[in-house]
This record gives C-alpha cells, sequence and structure tokens, in this order.
C-alpha cells in the first residue's frame, strides 16, 4: 500500500507535513467595481463584471458584517481584487482585521504600512516598461518600486507575454535589487491584444526561462518547476485542463457532472456583497485557453491522491503546495 510516509524521506516528509496542516479555505472578493488603470486582457472590465445592478456596497459597516459571515463560514483566507482594492482601504481594513487577507494591487497607490503592517500585497506586473505601456497605458513598474522598495510583506505577480521571452532577467534582476520577490503566471490575453496570442513553442521557450531563473535567483523567484511545467502544457498527470478540471468554480454555482476535485467553500463575490461570479476570473473567458496561476496550482493542490504515484509526483505536489502557502504568507519565504 502506497502511503506518503512510504514515499518521503524524513526530510521530505516534514515539509509534507507543514502544508498539511494549513487547511486553508479561501474566496475571492471584488472589493470595488472602479479603478485607477484600464488594462487590455484584464478579465474584470473585459467580462462587465464590472457592471453590477446595485453597485457597489459602500457601508462600511456592512462591509464589517459581511466578513463576520464569511470568517463564521470558514473562510481562512481573503483574497481582494477588483477593480484596485486600495482605492477603498476602509474596505480593505474590513478583512484584514477579521482574517488572514492578501490584496492584489497594481501597486500605483501604496498601502500604509502603519494600518497594515504585515498584510501580503501582491503587485501585478505586465512586463518591462514596453510592455506595460501598451497593456496599461503607462509604465506603472517604476512607480510600484518606488513605492514598495524592500517591504517584506510584498511581491510582484509577474504576468509574462510572448513578447517577454529572453527579455525577463532584467525584469527579475530590477526586483530583486529593490529586495522583493517575484511570481510568474502567463496572459491569457482575453481581449485578443496584437501579438500577444500564445503558441507552443512559445510556450516551451518561456518554461525553459522560468526554469532558468528559478535555478538562478532562488532567492527571488517563488515558483517551482511543476508549477511551469503545468502551466505552459496546460496538463497534469495526463489531464488536460479545462472547466471540468478547474479547482476554483463557486460552491453552489458548480453544477459540473461528475463533480471533479474542487476548492471547498470557494465563492467568488462582488463588490455589492450579493453578486457570486463563475469562478476565480470570469464566465467568458474561454476555459481551455485560461492560464490563471492561482487557479492552476490549485488544480495540483487539490489533487494529492492522484500524486501518490511515485516519489518525485508527491514531491511535485508538496513544492507547489509550499509556494502557495508562501504567496498567501502561511509559511515564511
Amino acid at each position: 500500500m502506497i502511503t506518503v510516509r512510504s514515499l518521503l524521506d524524513d526530510a521530505w516528509y516534514e515539509r509534507y507535513t507543514r502544508v498539511s496542516q494549513l487547511n486553508i479555505r479561501s474566496s475571492i472578493y471584488d472589493l470595488t467595481n472602479k479603478c485607477n488603470l484600464r488594462c487590455k486582457g484584464c478579465f474584470f472590465f473585459s467580462s462587465d463584471e464590472h457592471k453590477l445592478q446595485d453597485g457597489e456596497e459602500k457601508d462600511v459597516r456592512k462591509w464589517e458584517d459581511f466578513v463576520d459571515r464569511e470568517v463564521e463560514r470558514g473562510v481562512n483566507l481573503a483574497i481582494l481584487i477588483g477593480g484596485e482594492p486600495t482605492l477603498f482601504l476602509d474596505r480593505v481594513e474590513a478583512f484584514y482585521k477579521r482574517v488572514p487577507t492578501y490584496c492584489a494591487t497594481n501597486g500605483i497607490i501604496k498601502v500604509p504600512r502603519d494600518r497594515f503592517p504585515d498584510m501580503m500585497v501582491g503587485i501585478s506586473l505586465w512586463g518591462d516598461s514596453e510592455d506595460e505601456k501598451v497593456l496599461r497605458g503607462r509604465d506603472v513598474f517604476s512607480l510600484s518600486l518606488n513605492n514598495y522598495s524592500g517591504d517584506a510583506y510584498t511581491y510582484y505577480l509577474y504576468t509574462l507575454t510572448p513578447k517577454q521571452i529572453g527579455r525577463i532577467e532584467r525584469v527579475v534582476r530590477r526586483i530583486r535589487d529593490n529586495g522583493l520577490k517575484v511570481h510568474f503566471q502567463l496572459l491569457s490575453n482575453d481581449e485578443g491584444a496584437e501579438g500577444f496570442h500564445w503558441n507552443d513553442s512559445q510556450l516551451a521557450d518561456v518554461r525553459g526561462e522560468m526554469d532558468d531563473l528559478l535555478d538562478r535567483y532562488p532567492d527571488t523567484v517563488i515558483s517551482s518547476k511543476y508549477y511551469h511545467q503545468v502551466i505552459c502544457t496546460g496538463e497534469m498527470l495526463g489531464r488536460k485542463w479545462g472547466w471540468l478540471e478547474c479547482p476554483s468554480v463557486t460552491e453552489h454555482m458548480d453544477h459540473r457532472t461528475p463533480q471533479p476535485k474542487r476548492l471547498i467553500r470557494f465563492i467568488r463575490w462582488g463588490a455589492d456583497l450579493k453578486t457570486t461570479h463563475r469562478c476565480c476570473t470570469s464566465a467568458t473567458r474561454d476555459c481551455t485557453t485560461c492560464k490563471d496561476g492561482a487557479a492552476h496550482m490549485s488544480w495540483v493542490m487539490v489533487n494529492k491522491r492522484a500524486h501518490m504515484r511515485s516519489t518525485q509526483d508527491f514531491q511535485n505536489f508538496v513544492e507547489v503546495y509550499e509556494m502557495f502557502a508562501k504567496l498567501y504568507r502561511f509559511i515564511p519565504w
């Protein structure tokens, strides 16, 4: 009989034990329908998810009551997205005071550390200065670096594009030189920006480049080669990524048969505190083209038993779980 203990030596078993005890229960919250940027490929605006019939809830006390109910529902990780969450720091605080909180931001507005001393902040980055100007309308990278340089609770969520192949290292070096970390995901190109679609050759090239950077910048890049493999090939253990595999579907909207392994109690909430969205990205996205990093690492994490085929497979599972736990500050870098 294959058991976890039979697959792992003492060192790996200790690593597994540390993450297996976390019991992470996350949900995603659109904190606002507003943003101070309009990026090409942003699923929130391209899918019209910001156009809620009742707008967004403005009463902070209702946000506080809502978060209390979410904690009672079992949520122990609140992932705040938008719009741009830092436009409404009182709403951010409603979460931060009640539950472990991660805030996704474009980095234009600096999170005040006297108010949120240890809140994990993930800064979206869409390439070097040239690509940022094309996809986001301005060079946000330089501004966010100035705001967050040396911040121990901040990392860059670097969305790689085909145009970045061969140019990623200089961005990673700049992040390293500012005392920050970086994690990679791939652009899904929801709005069909010209020149930003992936082909198989480009996916193979970017995978190799990510692997190489992880080897050469291990103190800066928070990632896993197995994660790179899964996100670039769209396959895991011979299974193909898609709607019937995605773990990040809102629980009460998930009517798939048969039911795949999924995140327990997961919901993505709208900023009116009433609307729920289909999944962690948008209902208009073609799931077969989705490159969302969190969804793919969750795909690995919910399929623990499937990875108990060999020592290498299960070590891959542990590494991805550790990566997720570091990105949301459940364990140290």
